[in-house]
């Protein structure tokens, strides 16, 4: 399947930062229906790792937006590759009001496309490319931010919700 705005975004599932288990059908159903448990839109941002300073400043953006985004009817989900205890700690330290999903296997962010080769002090490793994506209650991709840079970015992605 390959990720496109204007289709269907991939379902998953990913635990939790308490280890449970989070089911995008959970938020839109595979018919194209809205949930009736939720029935609102998603935001997924991929991000690097827990507790570094580029994505402690994005999650506290998405934090300090939450409010709006909850009145605007839209889940925030922060993803990344570290464990759900590491999760848990980032959330409690930062006072985070959504989910971290643990993709410790990578499987979610291959379905997303965001692990890229990246580079640091010249060392080159495979990595997750900060990344952020806006699924209706549909299920549809309607909007995506690939290479993002964190100032300013969460404010951006809550305009792309509100205009939903």
């Amino acid at each position: 399947m390959t990720l496109s705005v204007g289709k269907k975004a991939p379902a998953f599932s990913l635990p939790r930062s308490d280890g449970t288990l989070w089911k995008s059908a959970d938020v839109y159903s595979s018919d194209g229906k809205a949930s009736d448990r939720k029935g609102g839109k998603l935001v997924l941002y991929f991000y690097p790792k827990d507790m570094t300073p580029g994505c402690t400043l994005e999650g506290q953006d998405f934090r300090d937006l939450h409010p709006a985004f909850k009145r605007a009817k839209t889940t925030v989900l922060g993803i990344s590759k570290d464990s759900c205890e590491r999760h848990a700690k980032f959330r409690a330290k930062e006072d985070f009001p959504f989910e971290l999903l643990s993709d410790e296997d990578g499987k979610v962010c291959g379905l997303f496309d965001v692990i890229r080769e990246k580079s640091l002090y010249g060392r080159k490793f495979m990595g997750i490319e900060r990344s952020t994506f806006l699924i209706d209650a549909t299920g549809t991709l309607v909007r995506e931010w690939r290479k993002v840079r964190v100032k300013g970015h969460a404010a951006e992605v809550l305009e792309a919700a509100r205009s939903l």
